[in-house]
């Protein structure tokens, strides 16, 4: 029974993404006046004319199209669009005189923002070593060790370990007296496992191997909450756990109060970026051929806390977060933590049987498939209310990209096939 509802998800995903997801991207993202992509659109997929281009966005949209070709979707038309997108990337975005990427340019490419920031510039490693994986292009593999190398030499802390997220043009540390320039964060240290992972991938070198380990390590013994396994959001250089401030980085900022700190500022998990958390992890463990016997215990203590408090049995779904100790705090639902939680599930099945997390996969496609999708158009409603009617209405800007719903999409295909 379960296998003929496995291919029966599988099949209905495929359609899915080739008949709707890639082809809203493809037939409106690419910038054919001034190079790189369009981001921005309505909830009718019209252009929204925002005059931006933000390293985020670009990177994420290499990333999505580079993954899809490289899993042989498109028609030989992502590959095309990823190449170009490396093309402005590179042109407009890299800084020739210090190295490394501006946080965000125009339309035309003019610099808007010229911060080197670290969620940035690990998207920018993190996509450009998925272009190379599915195109080859040596150029993508180069400027990638060359943003890996920056980051290493630049943003480490080498006193209290992890990493500086916040760094001016010429990879000076900002000024850490403002709030948000004085953080360390489980976004962004989740997020730079991630593109060490893809580093390694690429080049099996022991350096990136020891970065890798050293970053999961981290995230293992500092980030994660003792006694539960969450993610503590946000801590001080010498992690000291910290208020959870308003960042200008961030996607959904404009949830905050208005003082820029949110309500248990101290005590609230992402149930979405804690699942994330333990797929991304189990990915680099099989990258890196470790034996996942010693992690087990810490993935499956995530993931049923994850089950336990995230899931809302009676809508559907993930809830937005709550507090370490399982009490939710925000019952919405964001668009990119039901694909986590999707992805999340189907590692779950892959790596301790189906029985225990079919139900919970079930229970989250169907949300995403029946709530989530706007099919009118193909893209995903970025925020919903806990029974599943839309908030926001907007397909795209610069932090709602492709990136979450088409790699959900890709990856899921692949894992229900596996399964």
């Amino acid at each position: 029974m379960i296998r003929g509802e496995i291919l029966k998800s599988k099949l209905k995903f495929e359609k899915y993404l080739k008949e709707e997801l890639l082809p809203f991207w493809l037939e409106r993202c690419l910038d054919n006046k001034n190079g790189g992509f369009i981001t921005h659109f309505d909830k009718h997929g019209r252009d929204t004319q925002v005059n931006e281009k933000s390293l985020i966005s670009q990177t994420r949209v290499i990333y999505a199209f580079s993954l899809a070709c490289r899993h042989g979707y498109g028609n030989n038309k992502c590959d095309n669009l990823a190449d170009r997108g490396v093309d402005f990337l590179i042109e407009k975005l890299w800084d020739k005189a210090n190295g490394g990427f501006y946080w965000m340019v125009d339309r035309q490419g003019k610099v808007l923002n010229d911060k080197k920031i670290l969620y940035g510039q690990s998207f920018a490693i993190y996509s450009l070593c998925e272009h190379f994986l599915a195109t080859g292009d040596k150029r993508s593999l180069d400027y990638a060790e060359k943003t890996f190398n920056l980051v290493i030499k630049y943003c480490t802390d080498s006193f209290n370990g992890g990493y500086f997220e916040m760094m001016e043009r010429n990879w000076d540390l900002a000024n850490p007296d403002l709030v948000g320039n004085d953080r360390k964060t489980f976004d962004v240290h989740m997020h730079l496992m991630e593109s060490f992972t893809n580093m390694f991938k690429c080049k099996k070198d022991y350096f990136y191997r020891h970065k890798l380990l050293e970053i999961i390590d981290i995230i293992r013994y500092r980030i994660l909450h003792p006694g539960y396994g969450t993610g503590i959001p946000q801590f001080t250089f010498d992690w000291k756990v910290a208020p959870h401030a308003k960042l200008d980085v961030v996607w959904g900022l404009d949830r905050f109060e208005d003082n820029g700190l949110k309500s248990n500022p101290k005590d609230i998990t992402s149930y979405g970026h804690n699942i994330e958390f333990t797929w991304l992890l189990i990915n680099a463990l099989e990258e890196l051929e470790i034996n996942t016997d010693k992690y087990l215990p810490l993935i499956r203590k995530i993931l049923n806390h994850t089950l336990k408090f995230g899931i809302d049995y009676k809508y559907g779904g993930i809830y937005t977060e709550g507090l370490h100790n399982g009490h939710v705090t925000d019952m919405q639902k964001e668009f990119w933590q039901q694909a986590e939680a999707m992805v999340g599930t189907l590692y779950a099945c892959k790596l301790f049987g189906i029985k225990k997390y079919w139900d919970t996969y079930k229970n989250v496609s169907d949300f995403i498939f029946n709530k989530v999708i706007n099919h009118s158009i193909g893209e995903w409603w970025p925020l919903l209310t806990r029974e599943g009617e839309a908030i926001w209405h907007h397909m795209g800007n610069s932090w709602k990209t492709n990136y979450h719903t088409i790699r959900a999409t890709v990856l899921s295909i692949k894992l229900l096939g596996k399964l």
